[in-house]
């Protein structure tokens, strides 16, 4: 089985958003709207390019992609790699995939010279978390994820 990671050509859409959709569906959560579908094929050909995306292909079909970009660390004056999204479809699992993906954006990470690359995992994704343990990856314990919706921010804003 040859697996063929690639980036996201605008020829893909279709099937990157698909996967979008089951990695929603995976973490039960809200199918991206119309509009955020139409957001995240802008802002990843548009001019101003918000993220990169690769897909995993095997055998001419989508099974698995990743969303990264950049956001950069004052102390070491150097890019971080942000892994915003990595999955694979379910019946592609533990067949390797996941595993060449990864390494793809390690790989990515040292090509554009960042001085880490960084990622969240949910609690509950047992198999994730025990593959980023078995390859190594520092758990943080000492830093808090916080988060502010879009929803809330003239309501933050408008506080004194």
């Amino acid at each position: 089985m040859s697996i063929v990671i690639r980036s996201v050509e605008r020829k893909d859409g279709k099937a990157f958003l698909s996967l979008i959709d089951a990695l929603a569906d995976f973490e039960k959560l809200k199918r991206p709207t119309s509009s955020a579908r139409k957001r995240l094929l802008h802002d990843l050909f548009g001019k101003r390019k918000r993220f990169d995306a690769v897909l995993a292909i095997v055998e001419k079909k989508a099974v698995g992609y990743a969303i990264f970009f950049e956001t950069y660390s004052s102390f070491r004056a150097l890019p971080t790699f942000y892994l915003e999204d990595i999955f694979i479809l379910p019946d592609y699992r533990s067949i390797g995939i996941g595993k060449k993906l990864f390494r793809y954006c390690l790989q990515q990470a040292k090509r554009r010279g960042c001085g880490r690359m960084e990622w969240v995992v949910l609690d509950w994704n047992v198999n994730a978390i025990r593959f980023y343990d078995r390859i190594g990856a520092q758990r943080l314990r000492e830093w808090l994820p916080y988060r502010i919706d879009r929803e809330q921010f003239n309501t933050i804003l408008k506080q004194r």
